[in-house]
């Protein structure tokens, strides 16, 4: 085992600027905004600000002092507590996925932020390292993947040249600058900059009062229509570029690669982000396609695993491979990454009595509502009647959801896998081995036993715990379906 170590001293200057960022605004509210005030509320808040500041920066130094940490070539050591101690030991085995991010402050001192998580639940599932060098990240992460090939090796020795050979990654996909472009308007990043320029513009009117103060501009300028014209044709330039910059930011470096026994994804321009996954941990694929990226022949896929994708306060939204691409090179990616991953896009649609169950199926949200509409009579477009119009409207769109459901909804088990497709507007289509399937359900209601049908649901190990399903299959399939899952016991492998 390596010698006990502390934590990198600038943990203690990332905490502080982590609790600047948390205060700010309490700190402009009470010592700039309420500078002058003599309110009792204020001047205890400010005396409570101090005191409660001063404790965390205590709190801070401490907590650097007593927190340590070792590691060998099977486990980490975790060594923690200032007034109650205690010791963890979490094995190398029970890793399921490895985030890393490197945000403006990490990149400033040459640092970064590492994450190791487990399968377990609760706030001690991880072992986070918020500020590391980058040379002892590399270290762990070789720790990582060295005890994930010998225990590869023990379970099939035959493997054993295999994974010594070949260690070098292959880049499957890094995006060009067309790339670029077709992802910042599929993924409408430009509509968010008026939304962002309001928020700004309000918080800044809270504190100058600026709409008061230029209340008569406004009305000259409205009044002009070629300056109108030119401030909204500034506003349309500057929200694609703004929606171009965003989308470069997030994805311009972004690149997915795989050597023998794992994955990594890394995304980023100034703040990057990077995941791995060892494969034998994929639980499960997903391919998500939304309207505009069907319309477009678009497809992101997802890896499901059963560790966290979160680092302190960042939700890495990491484990989805480029959320872009070509729904053929997307299917083509899958056999490159996960070889033992095996996708058909020849699958069973669901019978048409499937649609009579759906469509006649009754609606509490529809009931509810027109239950609502006739009570109250709401008149609109002074119309009074019109609450049974609007029941009616509701009653359309209801149907052509689970119209649009039926016709999307396929399904297939092929060989040791199973692969269930759903969704109205957006489509998932998941993909699971038998092995990383933990339970199975199936159910059927009065409607579904009248016409022969059921409804199939499987869960999987993540974060939280992946429910997929689908209804209104034929019950000869759900029968068909149980017999597959039985097959299990002959693949799982107890630790």
């Amino acid at each position: 085992m390596t010698k006990v170590k502390r934590y990198h001293p600038l943990l203690m200057l990332f905490d502080l600027w982590k609790l600047l960022k948390n205060i700010f605004f309490i700190f402009i509210f009470l010592f700039v905004i309420k500078a002058g005030s003599q309110s009792l509320f204020i001047t205890y808040g400010k005396l409570l600000f101090t005191i409660v500041c001063g404790v965390s920066v205590i709190y801070i130094i401490l907590e650097w002092f007593t927190h340590k940490y070792a590691l060998d070539d099977r486990c980490f050591y975790l060594y923690k507590g200032i007034f109650s101690k205690s010791e963890r030991t979490i094995p190398f085995s029970k890793i399921q996925n490895v985030n890393s991010h490197t945000s403006l402050f990490h990149r400033m001192f040459n640092v970064t932020s590492i994450s190791f998580e487990t399968g377990m639940s609760g706030e001690e599932a991880a072992v986070k390292y918020e500020v590391i060098s980058k040379k002892e990240a590399e270290r762990m992460e070789e720790f990582i993947a060295s005890a994930s090939r010998e225990d590869a090796m023990n379970l099939n020795p035959s493997e054993m040249a295999v994974g010594k050979e070949d260690s070098n990654r292959t880049i499957h996909f890094k995006p060009m600058k067309k790339d670029i472009l077709k992802a910042s308007f599929t993924s409408l990043s430009f509509l968010l900059f008026i939304p962002l320029l309001l928020s700004f513009y309000s918080k800044v009117d809270d504190i100058f009062h600026v709409v008061e103060e230029t209340k008569g501009i406004f009305f000259s300028i409205i009044g002009s229509w070629w300056i109108v014209t030119t401030i909204v044709i500034v506003l349309i330039i500057a929200s694609v570029g703004f929606g171009i910059a965003r989308t470069f930011l997030k994805y311009g470096k972004y690149e997915i690669s795989s050597d023998q026994d794992r994955i990594y994804i890394t995304k980023g321009v100034l703040d990057e982000t990077a995941f791995s996954i060892a494969k034998e941990k994929v639980q499960a694929i997903e391919i998500k396609q939304s309207i505009l990226k069907r319309l477009l022949g678009f497809a992101e896929v997802k890896l499901t695993s059963a560790g966290s994708l979160s680092l302190g306060e960042e939700t890495l939204e990491i484990n989805s491979l480029y959320p872009f691409l070509p729904v053929g090179r997307a299917y083509e990616m899958i056999s490159e990454i996960l070889p033992a991953y095996e996708v058909t896009q020849k699958m069973k649609r669901l019978p048409k009595k499937s649609l009579w169950v759906r469509v006649f199926s009754p609606s509490w949200i529809w009931m509810i509502a027109t239950a609502a509409l006739f009570y109250f009579k709401p008149a609109v477009l002074g119309m009074e009647q019109a609450w049974w119009m609007i029941s009616a409207a509701l009653l359309i769109v209801i149907v052509a959801a689970r119209w649009l459901e039926f016709v999307h909804t396929e399904y297939i088990l092929n060989n040791r896998f199973i692969q269930l497709k759903t969704g109205s507007l957006t489509t998932s289509l998941f993909v699971s081995k038998r092995d990383k399937v933990i339970e199975i359900k199936v159910t059927r209601n009065i409607f579904q036993k009248w016409f022969g049908l059921a409804s199939l649901e499987t869960i999987n190990r993540a974060k939280p715990i992946q429910h997929n399903g689908i209804k209104d299959v034929p019950v000869e399939f759900a029968g068909s379906f149980y017999t597959w899952y039985m097959g299990r016991r002959k693949e799982i492998e107890i630790e």
